[in-house]
């Protein structure tokens, strides 16, 4: 793996390996947590962190078809683990304190801190309500932004998952504040309106509209029923990265002020673009 990450693999290479791991996680009997589950995804997001030369846009259809596979795998095998480690962590007697069991846990740590920076650099200072969509059953992003940053905050997550938005209000039940402060809803986002108009910030995580036609029907949605001056944080993917989460390009955000499009050299997988709804 060292080769991988000191030389730029050509998009031939990185792609027959993609390709590789590809076939061998569909003939998987479950996406549940198991040493050979996270051996191949963790094998998958190595690959596909370094930086590469790879157009996504280029890729023949097969090739396209392959990576629409994969991020709805590694979708499913992300949940699965969030869940898994969600119930166990719910099981001990201050799980918030612990939340660093889960093995990504520094990752959403690094993210949280670059997402608040940007907003706070673009003058989104203390927001009095935040809405996360697509928060999932373990809500790092959510728990890291209230206890850390936002501590003040009240925040609304939307799922259209009860069985991970149960797990979620689990995992916060044993602390009195974030209960208060964080609550979880049942919801798909198309079906959120007029409750959009109250949030000063907004999230949209990274698998919420699982491709570009879906994206942009949420990104209109929320454009339309969001506060005028509101900002809207979108995750997105740049690179071979894009094997791993969808992309989101600057057009599907027409009608935003776009404010600022980051993408991480590091760990974090996931590029930001900050996009306000403008006041007139």
């Amino acid at each position: 793996m060292a080769s991988l990450h000191e030389t730029d693999v050509s998009a031939e290479l990185l792609i027959a390996h993609i390709v590789q791991i590809h076939a061998s996680v569909c003939k998987l009997e479950s996406l549940r947590p198991s040493k050979q589950v996270n051996t191949l995804f963790t094998h998958l997001v190595k690959l596909c962190i370094p930086s590469s030369s790879i157009d996504i846009t280029a890729l023949p259809e097969e090739t396209q078809l392959i990576r629409q596979s994969l991020i709805t795998l590694c979708g499913k095998a992300e949940g699965l683990l969030e869940l898994e480690f969600s119930t166990f962590l719910s099981k001990l007697p201050q799980p918030l304190n612990n939340l660093n069991f889960f093995p990504y846990y520094g990752n959403y740590v690094k993210l949280a801190n670059l997402e608040y920076k940007i907003l706070s650099d673009n003058g989104v200072v203390q927001p009095k309500k935040v809405a996360f969509i697509g928060s999932g059953p373990l809500p790092l992003s959510t728990l890291i932004l209230a206890t850390h940053h936002m501590k003040s905050a009240c925040f609304d997550n939307f799922d259209i998952d009860e069985s991970a938005n149960a797990a979620a209000r689990q995992l916060v039940a044993s602390d009195d504040e974030m209960q208060r402060r964080v609550k979880f809803h049942t919801q798909d986002v198309m079906e959120v309106r007029d409750e959009l108009g109250e949030y000063d910030c907004i999230f949209l995580a990274a698998l919420v509209g699982m491709n570009k036609v879906e994206k942009v029907k949420i990104l209109g949605h929320v454009r339309k029923y969001m506060k005028k001056g509101g900002t809207l944080l979108v995750r997105s993917v740049k690179g071979a990265r894009a094997f791993l989460y969808p992309v989101v390009e600057e057009e599907a955000l027409l009608g935003f002020e776009v404010l600022t499009i980051f993408h991480p050299t590091n760990e974090v997988i996931n590029s930001i673009i900050l996009a306000r709804k403008p006041v007139v």
